[in-house]
């Protein structure tokens, strides 16, 4: 009975409690929670290394991370020596040959690596000791031979070469030239005359200039206990030589002085990318820094920003379309609105992203917009205290960015206290509509008559023209015409003259050919076999392993990748077929469908193009006659895919000329095959395609 009358009491409570509350009325939030950030404990040795220890017991794990905050290094001439500087870093040192100091990080179970500015290790603390005396080993001693030094510079090399076909890649580097100019260290670009300059004493030198103690941070978080810790760091760091980077003066950026489109012509595009950018001077210790990246998560931070919202769901004109806000200390950064997008829609494309900045410049942002962005900061920020880089980072900044102590402890609480004027004023000040820098990469015969009439604001938009490298250049002639009385056929016949007349060609029942290309220091093999009667053979293999097959034998086929077998549907298998022929123009000329499309120009050569079909377009140099380039396009998971295959340096083999240079990309991948081999009539049997 007392139980029953007690939970009948309890009942009665929390009826009259809910009947208390004015469910018309939003809650009030509550006070925003005070993050607890471990503080680190320092000390400086006296070659002017600071080192910050933060104590973490919860798991036997350290994380070590050194960073050098130099001023940003102009390499003029030499555009490179830091990138190959940083590739050589962390092979070994003087005292351990790569091998085996690769071999004893792999046997602790750690993560090190080291970069021209900065080094990072993760292990046990158990072996922390020893993987701190490696890093301060590679890191103060380190082996830089002739032979890495010309094994990474061709890397380099190949990475420079492939990208000058990359339309993101020449995107990139176009904006930063604009924004900053090449006489800055942030709108400087590697060439392949750059490096070519650049010797073993050139990396030996910057590393002696700019691998010093005097801005140098080192911070340990993990289960580590601080003196014993002083005591490990002062022994291998003590050797680091006393030094300061010397100084260096580079021209002042200047913000555009009126709204423009900068062109540039990239024939193979299929897609345009589009920045929508203007200069900042934001730094992490202004006042409305958080206000200014709030701004710019409701303009343009995700899936749920007013640009995605816009040019996507809304237009359907892209993937995504998204913003970015720099900050640095050093000086001016950028702010960028950006979209990959059709052909088609580039001009309207252009107009929604200015008119996205000038609302939000104008136009005050919903609350909803503003409680949105709050949350996301708010959960990216406390998602972000699980990993021991995000506290070396929050310590490291603190030190160098002139921040509060309770910079981070106060974060939330100051991202709840922005109010909808805050986000407007920080738009106002940050963002530009007026002063635009529109910097569009595309194919100009397809985009350039409709951005030439974009008006916005009521006043038409100028459209000026650059190249690859960020030089002002004249606009494209697109009516370079194609000579009276050429024809599709007469370019094929003479492309199969060329490499070696038909008679020769049709008399090949098979060739085999083997290429070999670099990728991240391992060595890709590729090897291709073609028949007569549609029989195709292409395996790219990795330190003897498949890594990707393609087979075709006749009727049918399939492809392998990582082990995984499928069979070709009919679609893929008659696209497929196109390129099973020993010689595919031979059979371009019976089918004759194919149409000349004009006249283009790849790399320094002019060059006719041919629609060979919907989804492929071949180049064949006007002098020559020898094809130098391949598009095909496909369409992936919504995306427009586009793989360019290049094709130079032709010998002949049994009387045919054959490209032994391949340089192919498909989207972020880039490969230089070179052609090892070559057999004509051998080296080919049926059990090949299997």
């Amino acid at each position: 009975m007392k139980k029953i009358l007690l939970s009948t009491i309890l009942c009665l409570s929390v009826a009259f409690s809910f009947a208390q509350i004015d469910r018309s009325k939003q809650p009030e939030p509550g006070p925003a929670p005070e993050i607890n950030l471990q503080e680190a404990k320092k000390f400086t040795l006296n070659n002017g290394l600071t080192v910050m220890v933060v104590e973490n017991h919860k798991l036997p794990r350290v994380s070590i991370q050194l960073n050098l905050d130099n001023p940003p290094i102009f390499e003029g001439q030499k555009a490179g020596v830091q990138s190959l500087t940083g590739s050589l870093m962390g092979k070994g040192s003087t005292n351990i040959p790569k091998d085996e100091f690769n071999e004893e990080v792999d046997f602790l179970g750690a993560t090190l690596s080291i970069g021209a500015q900065s080094a990072y290790a993760s292990c046990l603390s158990k072996y922390f000791p020893r993987i701190l005396e490696l890093m301060a080993d590679a890191a103060l001693n380190p082996n830089f031979t002739e032979e890495e030094f010309e094994k990474e510079r061709d890397i380099l090399l190949t990475a420079i070469k492939t990208e000058e076909s990359d339309v993101s890649a020449i995107a990139s580097r176009v904006q930063d030239v604009l924004a900053y100019g090449k006489n800055h260290p942030r709108g400087e670009y590697l060439t392949e005359e750059t490096i070519n300059t650049v010797r073993l004493i050139d990396v030996e030198q910057f590393y002696r200039d700019y691998f010093v103690p005097a801005n140098a941070y080192l911070i340990v978080i993990g289960d580590v206990d601080f003196e014993t810790t002083k005591a490990l760091v002062t022994t291998a760091f003590t050797p680091w030589t006393k030094a300061t980077p010397p100084s260096l003066d580079y021209s002042n950026p200047a913000q555009a002085q009126y709204t423009q489109i900068n062109f540039v012509d990239m024939p193979n595009a299929v897609q345009s990318e589009i920045s929508v950018q203007n200069l900042v001077d934001l730094k992490m210790k202004n006042d409305d820094y958080l206000d200014a990246l709030l701004a710019n998560r409701i303009l343009g931070g995700g899936a749920q920003a007013r640009l995605f919202l816009n040019l996507r769901e809304d237009k359907g004109y892209t993937y995504g379309s998204y913003s970015g806000i720099g900050n640095n200390k050093w000086g001016p950064s950028t702010f960028r609105a950006t979209a990959s997008v059709r052909n088609a829609v580039t001009d309207s494309s252009v107009v929604e992203i200015l008119k996205e900045v000038d609302k939000i410049i104008d136009t005050p942002v919903t609350q909803e917009e503003l409680d949105q962005a709050k949350a996301k900061y708010v959960g990216n920020f406390v998602m972000a205290l699980e990993r021991p880089q995000t506290i070396a980072n929050y310590a490291y900044n603190i030190e160098t960015e002139g921040l509060s102590d309770d910079f981070y402890k106060t974060y939330l609480e100051r991202i709840n206290a922005i109010t909808i004027e805050d986000v407007q004023q920080a738009a106002k000040k940050y963002f530009s509509a007026n002063n635009s820098r529109v910097v569009v990469v595309g194919k100009g015969s397809d985009v350039i008559e409709n951005l030439e009439k974009v008006e916005f604001n009521g006043k038409k938009v100028p459209v000026l023209y650059y190249d690859k490298t960020g030089d002002k250049t004249e606009k494209p002639n697109y009516d370079a015409a194609i000579p009276e009385g050429i024809s599709a056929e007469d370019i094929l016949n003479n492309y199969i003259e060329a490499i070696g007349g038909k008679d020769k060609l049709e008399a090949v029942q098979s060739y085999a050919l083997t290429a070999e290309a670099s990728m991240q220091g391992q060595t890709l093999e590729l090897v291709m076999k073609k028949s007569e009667n549609e029989k195709f053979l292409q395996d790219v293999r990795m330190m003897g392993n498949s890594v990707q097959k393609q087979v075709i034998d006749g009727d049918k086929g399939y492809t392998m990748q990582m082990g995984q077998r499928k069979d070709l549907t009919k679609e893929e298998l008659d696209m497929m077929k196109e390129e099973a022929t020993t010689f595919p123009e031979l059979n371009y000329l019976l089918a004759g469908d194919v149409a000349i499309e004009g006249v283009e120009t790849i790399g320094d050569k002019k060059a006719y193009k041919l629609k060979i079909s919907d989804s492929k377009t071949a180049f064949y140099d006007v002098e020559s006659g020898l094809k130098i380039q391949e598009v095909t396009v496909q369409e992936a998971q919504g995306q427009t895919m586009q793989a360019t295959v290049k094709f130079e340096e032709y010998k002949e083999v049994s009387g045919i000329k054959f490209p032994f240079k391949l340089l192919q990309s498909a989207g972020p991948m880039n490969f230089e095959f070179t052609v090892k081999d070559i057999k004509v009539n051998e080296g080919v049997s049926d059990a090949d395609f299997e």
